[in-house]
Formats: C-alpha cells, sequence, structure tokens
C-alpha cells in the first residue's frame, strides 16, 4: 500500500469521529463535524506537523507505535486496527507481543468515567490511554516517558511523592513487571529494546533486574504534588483486563476531603487548560 493510501484512510477516518465520542472538549464554531488534526495529534501523543504529512502522504513508514496510538485515538475496531496496519505498510503485532488494543468496552467505562482520573497501560507500563482529567492530574507525556518505568528509571519521574522506602517499593516493582511481561512476550522487540536501554542506562535498575527481585505494584494513597491545586493525596487502584493484559488505574478522592475539593476544581481548571 502506498503513503497515500494510509492517508486518505487516516483522514477518512478522523473526519468521522466526534470530539465528544474522543473526549475532546468543544469550544466555539467549528466546520467540520470530525477531529481536527491537532486534536488527533494530542490524543495519539504525535505532532501535528506529523499528522499532516501522514496525511497528505509526505511522510513514509509511521513505526508500530504510532500506527497503534492513532488507532486507539481513533476508536477503531479491531478490524479497522488490522487495516490501518496493512495500509501503513506493517504486520499488526501478533502472539508473543505486548497487547495494546484497547477494547469498546473498555473506552465505554473510559467514557462513563469524565469525573475521574483514568488511564490504560500495557503490560510494560507504557500509557496508552489517559482521560482528560488523568491528564490534568498527571500532566502530559510523550515519547519514551510515556513509559512508567523509562520515566521514573532515566526520565522526569512523575508528579506522586516518594519516600525513600516508597521510592524502591516502587522501582522493585516496576522491574519485576518488566520482567515478567518478558517471560509472557519473548518475541515482543520493543520489549527487549526497552529492557536493554534500562540496564545500559540505569544502575539502580540493572542491580535490581540482577538480583531477580519480585514484587507486586504497592497499593497504598498516594500524594501527588500539582502546580495548579496543590497536593492531592488520592487512593490509586489498579485494575485488569480480562484477556487483553491490560492496567486501567483509577485515582479517587474520599469524599467530603480537601483532596476532593482540589480534585474537582482541578476537573475544572486542569481540563480547561488542555483545551486552550
Amino acid at each position: 500500500m502506498t503513503t497515500t493510501e494510509f492517508g486518505r484512510t487516516l483522514r477518512r477516518w478522523r473526519d468521522r469521529v466526534s470530539p465528544e465520542a474522543a473526549g475532546v472538549s468543544v469550544g466555539g464554531h467549528r466546520r467540520a463535524a470530525g477531529l481536527r488534526r491537532e486534536e488527533l495529534a494530542l490524543l495519539a501523543g504525535i505532532s501535528v506537523d506529523y499528522v499532516t504529512r501522514l496525511e497528505q502522504g509526505r511522510a513514509a513508514n509511521p513505526s508500530e507505535q504510532v500506527v497503534e496510538s492513532l488507532g486507539r485515538a481513533l476508536r477503531l475496531s479491531a478490524a479497522e486496527r488490522v487495516h490501518l496496519f496493512h495500509v501503513a505498510g506493517l504486520v499488526p503485532p501478533g502472539r508473543g507481543t505486548v497487547p495494546a488494543f484497547i477494547t469498546p468496552s473498555v473506552q465505554r467505562m473510559l467514557d462513563r468515567l469524565a469525573g475521574t482520573p483514568v488511564a490504560v497501560a500495557d503490560a510494560t507500563w507504557t500509557l496508552l490511554l489517559a482521560n482528560p482529567l488523568y491528564t490534568a492530574l498527571m500532566g502530559q507525556v510523550h515519547g519514551n516517558e510515556r513509559n512508567a518505568v523509562w520515566r521514573n528509571f532515566l526520565g522526569s519521574g512523575s508528579r506522586v511523592r516518594h519516600t525513600p522506602e516508597s521510592r524502591h517499593a516502587l522501582e522493585t516493582a516496576q522491574v519485576a513487571a518488566l520482567r515478567s511481561a518478558a517471560v509472557r512476550y519473548p518475541a515482543d522487540q520493543r520489549l527487549r529494546r526497552l529492557i536493554a536501554e534500562l540496564r545500559a542506562g540505569s544502575t539502580r535498575f540493572a542491580d535490581l533486574w540482577e538480583t531477580g527481585a519480585v514484587a507486586g505494584p504497592e497499593i497504598a494513597p498516594k500524594t501527588i504534588d500539582h502546580p495548579l491545586v496543590g497536593p492531592l493525596t488520592l487512593d490509586c487502584d489498579v485494575f485488569s483486563v480480562e484477556g487483553s493484559d491490560l492496567r486501567i488505574l483509577v485515582y479517587t478522592a474520599e469524599p467530603d476531603t480537601e483532596d476532593a475539593e482540589r480534585l474537582a476544581l482541578l476537573g475544572v481548571l486542569g481540563t480547561q487548560a488542555l483545551a486552550e
């Protein structure tokens, strides 16, 4: 397939997705019912310029990760996702690789939890999808920083406040999660590259990897230092999606507390800032 075919397909499916269906705040008059390029770019975590070049056939060979992100942003069905990979000249990820397809039922659940920070991550803790309130809470992340393990060991970290003990517990759990994923998905080259980069770039990661430590995710309230509304202490629950190896992260505040008030305020201030 040609890059022009991919661009036509991308534009056609962008035009059919309403901003409301994609969880995008709508303000002012719109000439078209579908998503704007900048909205698709924001949802997919890529630049507007790259979306433009893909649609116009001026960019060739989009990566598997880019195609997967575009498919999620466009809310494609399983069959449409396969078609998008094919017109991009790629083979859809198969067995032995980390699943990244978000089912329509999970999409609907996120849509119904608009007032709660919710995100979906894969088995390697790469962020696949986040609703606007989660993005307002945790900030936008791009590129390698979409992977929580890379971000904590090699990147800028997160807004979550840590003690030395809680950071060690987090790091141990993250290394154990990658080790477990590597066993389940031995054919995933992206996972292999991620582990190799972490072992080479972080002494802490390499030491934990060599120890063979096993640990589950830390289930405890988390304090997020937010630049707009101040610190919020929230419960963070992680749910697994049966049959897809996805993790759903849900942050909630205890009712009638200052944290609940700050989270409600963030629902106004933070999402407005993202829409600007």
